[in-house]
């Protein structure tokens, strides 16, 4: 198997260094990694790989040597002015920021969900938004079986998802320290704030979700609504997910095609108090599954409760994957 180069683009933030961890665990046929930030970080090291890395500054030439793939997780405007460039060199950029989700000649992935869509890129793949990701890793085999015609999102989004501001805000306000990242305290209280609002009333967020949803499962016309609220929690977003669909079901098939799904691992057994919590599912890449039941306030819906850990699933292990999964293809051809 040929051996290919990757560049890690903010490999110092919290995204970045979780790329490493997971790059080390799924061990890609790698043979040159190249770690890159901003001005300010530029200089540092980081081991990695049983390796010591000083951290390059990303400039407008950090793409002429031979690189292959490249992970950013640098913020939006870094990846409207970067990967683009990276992409003109040959380069291909999977992008955990939201500049490019939504450009149509942009294919957004979740690899356990639509894999295939990799094959149409033009050199800039889109990592979705976290709390999309776990949603489409459990609604996909739903989809494909019964054909979802409408969901409600309620989630209850960790600190890290913030980055360390948002981690920092929760440590400190445990102190009774006052917030600096968000707009009230996050210590015990529950924000249904999640980036900025917009005319319509709902957050950017809660329209990433109902857009994404559409765009990954290619169906236009599933209605969508979503409410996503930030808590007091470090690590891993929980999901209230409520399902309606066109086709009827049995509760167990639904369990089963959930058991045999890609990438998630089912926790229902509410009489021994088994279900996903956001402490087990960080530090994982899997998706986790329960409080299935059947919705009976409608003819055909159900009701799940989806966990994950939002900085692996929900951006670095997602982003790997993507990788791994181009890198499979191009095997392939």
């Amino acid at each position: 198997m040929k051996k290919y180069n990757v560049a890690v683009v903010g490999a110092t933030g919290m995204v970045g260094r979780t790329f490493l961890k997971v790059l080390e665990e799924l061990n890609l046929p790698v043979e040159n990694y190249y770690l890159m930030a901003s001005k300010r970080s530029a200089g540092s090291k980081i081991n990695f790989m049983g390796k010591e890395y000083v951290i390059e500054e990303l400039t407008e030439n950090s793409f002429d040597k031979d690189i292959d793939i490249a992970l950013f997780s640098a913020g939006g405007s870094t990846s409207e002015k970067f990967a683009p460039i990276a992409a003109s060199k040959g380069v291909v950029v999977i992008d955990n920021s939201s500049a490019w989700r939504m450009d149509p000649t942009v294919p957004l992935v979740v690899p356990e969900v639509n894999p295939e869509d990799i094959k149409w890129n033009k050199g800039i793949i889109a990592n979705p938004n976290c709390s999309t990701i776990q949603a489409m890793v459990a609604l996909k085999p739903l989809h494909d079986k019964y054909k979802i015609k409408r969901v409600v999102y309620s989630t209850y989004q960790a600190v890290s998802g913030a980055g360390v501001a948002g981690w920092e805000d929760l440590e400190n306000g445990l102190k009774g320290e006052a917030p600096k990242k968000f707009p009230h305290p996050i210590a015990g209280n529950c924000l249904p704030h999640i980036d900025v609002f917009l005319p319509n009333g709902y957050t950017k967020e809660e329209m990433k979700m109902v857009n994404e949803t559409r765009k990954i499962l290619g169906d236009d016309s599933i209605r969508i609504t979503a409410t996503t609220v930030r808590v007091p929690v470090f690590n891993s977003h929980s999901e209230s997910i409520n399902l309606e669909f066109e086709k009827q079901f049995d509760l167990d098939e639904l369990k089963d095609v959930l058991k045999n799904a890609p990438g998630v691992i089912v926790e229902d057994d509410p009489e021994n108090n088994v279900y996903p919590l956001a402490l087990n599912a960080t530090g994982k890449n899997e998706t986790f599954v329960g409080r299935i039941r059947r919705d009976e306030s409608v003819e055909s819906g159900v009701n799940l409760w989806v966990v994950a850990d939002n900085i692996r699933k929900g951006a670095a292990a997602n982003a790997v994957q993507i990788a791994q999964e181009l890198i499979r293809q191009w095997e392939e051809n």
